[in-house]
């Protein structure tokens, strides 16, 4: 028959004959004996006519005569091109790749269905090999602490420091005390700073820009620091405020010594909360030496609940006066009770710790060859010594 319309294909009833590439199936079919059988819920289409076979059928069917080419009619019958028969028996009935005949000491290529040409097959996805992370060498942050006022924090914080720097290390002091005595120490009138630790713990303000390069580099305080902690009051995670603040520069040295105000409120939670050691300059005196208690208590608080890396790297004696019995026994009660946590140096009394921050400098700088930059060094010479130890 010539062309017939769509409606007399469905109307006039089709009379089933072998068709001709049959026999060309067969063939095939031995040829291959790997091939799985042909899927019979795909029935297969139509050939066009003048369509050449597919490259692997032809390398298949090698020695075999050309394939029949159906006749005209049938061809122009359909209503696009669809795969032909040869195409759906060579890739196993699954109308994807075309299978070829392995060669000797080779495997068969994998055969994948029509889905795994729509989207990327979770078998072929390629896993990044993940590098490990190289650890990323962070600060040592020191904070001074004691209650009670007038036992050398601030002197201990910056001759400590400036000592550090002397042996090469990278430092910063931070001034937590609303007083402002570090920042003065260093020359720096704390009435007229413009930026100080306030903005960086109330307004989030980026700890580099209230940084101040002296002696060693340090984070200056102004008097707002006192109403510090009632605008923090309401501040979520407010005992946090300086540790978050100091992960800007902790790459960028190698200590932080944090000078903390003579009490044990926010200002100092902050300081212990980003602390991992703690220095307690206790004064020679009865008196002094109560508060350690309290502060024992306050740090066990924050290891239980804020920071439980922090610890004591130690008790410094300071303001020793040798000539009295009554400094002496302090020492010695300091010992019975905290042991090896007491360290060995000892902070005499010198008039050169009052003299020096009239200068606007460390004792060290003030007066390099006295006996009051040597307590520090002997001082440093520990701290850096129990460190390599651990």
């Amino acid at each position: 028959m010539g062309f017939l319309s769509r409606k007399s294909k469905f109307r006039e009833p089709v009379v089933e004959e072998q068709h001709p590439i049959v026999e060309e199936l067969e063939e095939i079919e031995a040829a291959v004996p790997e091939a799985p059988e042909p899927d019979s819920s795909q029935p297969a289409g139509p050939v066009g006519a003048g369509d050449p076979p597919p490259p692997a059928v032809a390398k298949a069917s090698s020695g075999v005569g050309p394939p029949t080419p159906p006749p005209a009619g049938e061809a122009e019958m359909t209503d696009a091109p669809g795969p032909t028969a040869l195409d759906v028996q060579a890739s196993g009935g699954s109308g994807g790749a075309p299978v070829v005949e392995a060669e000797e000491g080779e495997s068969e290529p994998e055969r994948f269905m029509p889905r795994d040409l729509l989207a990327p097959s979770r078998h072929e996805a390629v896993v990044e090999k993940v590098e490990p992370e190289v650890p990323v060498k962070s600060a040592e942050v020191i904070a001074f602490a004691n209650q009670k006022g007038g036992v050398a924090k601030t002197t201990t914080t910056l001759n400590l420091a400036v000592a550090f720097a002397e042996s090469g290390h990278r430092v910063l002091c931070i001034d937590l005390d609303p007083q402002g005595n570090l920042t003065m120490s260093q020359g720096i009138d704390p009435d007229r700073v413009e930026k100080s630790l306030y903005d960086v713990l109330v307004n989030d303000m980026p700890i580099s820009e209230i940084i101040q390069k002296r002696e060693i580099d340090i984070a200056v305080a102004s008097i707002d620091l006192a109403g510090a902690e009632i605008a923090m009051s309401t501040k979520i995670g407010r005992e946090r405020s300086l540790e978050k603040a100091l992960k800007e520069v902790a790459g960028d040295y190698d200590f932080v010594c944090i000078d903390t105000p003579p009490s044990l409120g926010l200002l100092t939670i902050n300081a212990l909360t980003a602390a991992n050691k703690v220095i307690v300059p206790v004064q020679c005196e009865y008196l002094s030496m109560r508060g350690l208690v309290q502060l024992q208590n306050t740090l066990k608080m924050i290891q239980e609940n804020l920071n439980p890396d922090v610890r004591i790297e130690g008790i410094l004696p300071t303001m020793l006066d040798s000539r009295t019995v009554h400094a002496k026994e302090a020492v010695e009660i300091l010992e019975e009770n905290f042991g090896d946590l007491v360290f060995k140096s000892r902070i005499r009394k010198a008039i050169k710790f009052a003299e020096a921050p009239v200068k606007g400098a460390s004792v060290l700088k003030y007066d390099p060859q006295g006996n009051a930059a040597g307590y520090y060094r002997d001082l440093a010479k520990e701290v850096l010594e129990h460190e390599s130890a651990q």
